[in-house]
């Protein structure tokens, strides 16, 4: 369908609206607005059709406006119990500095309901300077108006994001299967530590299956859609359709996270007892790099690297290293400050105060590549073990994470 048909169909715009479920109340408590033609068997999103160069500017901007205009004026009646998503394409926004898109909103809401109203947007499609939008939507924001990004994965831009101020950041998993899980990890820890940061809530779109589901919310997602959960339809459906369902599901996602969270927890304490017990047998120091090396040897099932800082963050150390299956000696690292990693200080503070060891988070070794896990204990003398946990170990016993 070319641009003329689309425009001489556009009294036969669909509007329909799909259901946000929250893992919080396991009810509804928005919906998203979706703009449609169906012309027998093909069917046009409207969104995507205001992202459409062949088009001008103007008339986009006018269709886009049409479906906000229907969206509102059909769910009224229901702003005061529900959040409603409407689409927002920022590139067609700053066509006259929002003016024409907010004095529509002003028009059909009342200003103390506009709290309930959501811009929906994909910020990695805005073609201009990204501090025009910001100004506009600070503006409309303090009408009480929030802002959700969509679509939000490798191709954002983080100082859009920061600016623009998002409640919401949206991911979509619909193309998510088990195989690529593992890959798309480092996106929604990175979203999640973005929107915990900003004070923003996850949303997971375009859930097909239980897994899907299950994945967003190990993850850390607030908020749900997807036909799993309920496909779009024309009209709002009771808000505690699926709460039997739901919340079922996301008890049994808590009984697995448990039984995993215990495994791990063994295995952790495992790793620890024999990590000190060998440490208190060979008793290694900066003094004694002999004995460090000895220390790896017997530690070889579980690290690739060993070293030993002061309390100011200074290697003391050489590397002990695994390499061409052998222990080998990294003069080059030795007198390295580290104390630039968030959170190294604190780390040996607490150490040294509370006497207990630290398992780091997972990250990426900068050499290797590879995922791995730094085990760290105090010494006497103000010195500091650091053991690097090889991916193959944290693997086999589940603990990558």
């Amino acid at each position: 369908m070319d641009m003329l048909e689309i425009l001489d169909k556009l009294d036969q715009i669909e509007i329909l609206y799909e259901p946000i479920y929250s893992a919080d109340e396991h009810s509804i408590v928005a919906y998203e607005v979706i703009g449609r033609i169906v012309d027998k068997e093909k069917v046009i999103d409207i969104e995507q059709f205001t992202y459409s160069d062949e088009v001008p500017e103007e008339i986009r901007a006018e269709v886009e406006q049409m479906v906000v205009r229907q969206a509102i004026e059909s769910a009224l009646h229901e702003i005061d119990q529900i959040d409603l998503y409407i689409p927002c394409n920022p590139n067609l926004l700053m066509t006259d500095f929002g003016e024409s898109y907010f004095s529509l909103l002003k028009e059909l809401i009342p200003e103390q309901k506009l709290h309930h109203i959501t811009l929906t947007m994909n910020e990695h499609l805005f073609k201009g300077d990204i501090r025009h939008v910001h100004h506009v939507i600070k503006y409309i924001k303090t009408y009480g108006v929030k802002i959700g990004l969509a679509n939000i994965g490798a191709h954002s831009q983080l100082n859009a994001i920061l600016m623009l101020e998002p409640s919401v950041l949206s991911i979509n998993v619909s193309e998510l299967n088990y195989n690529k899980w593992g890959s798309r990890n480092y996106v929604f820890t990175t979203l999640r530590t973005l929107a915990l940061k900003m004070g923003a809530s996850l949303m997971v779109n375009g859930i097909d299956n239980i897994y899907q589901l299950q994945h967003g919310w190990k993850n850390g997602a607030r908020y749900y859609k997807g036909a799993y959960l309920q496909k779009p339809a024309s009209s709002f459906i009771p808000r505690d359709t699926l709460k039997p369902r739901f919340r079922d599901e996301c008890e049994q996602f808590i009984a697995t996270e448990k039984k995993l969270l215990k495994h791990k927890l063994e295995e952790l304490k495992k790793l620890e007892k024999k990590i000190t017990s060998s440490v208190e047998q060979v008793g290694p120091t900066s003094g004694h790099v002999e004995k460090l090396k000895e220390l790896a040897q017997q530690l070889q099932e579980y690290t690739f690297r060993l070293y030993i800082c002061n309390g100011e963050g200074f290697q003391t150390t050489p590397n002990i290293t695994w390499k061409h299956n052998q222990w080998i000696l990294e003069e080059g690292a030795l007198r390295k400050n580290w104390s630039w990693r968030p959170y190294f200080l604190q780390n040996l503070l607490k150490m040294r105060q509370d006497q207990v060891a630290n398992l780091s988070s997972a990250y990426s070794d900068i050499e290797t590549g590879e995922l791995t896990r730094t085990f760290s204990m105090a010494l006497p003398n103000n010195e500091y073990l650091f053991i690097d946990i090889s991916y193959n170990y944290l693997y086999e016993h589940n603990i990558v994470n």
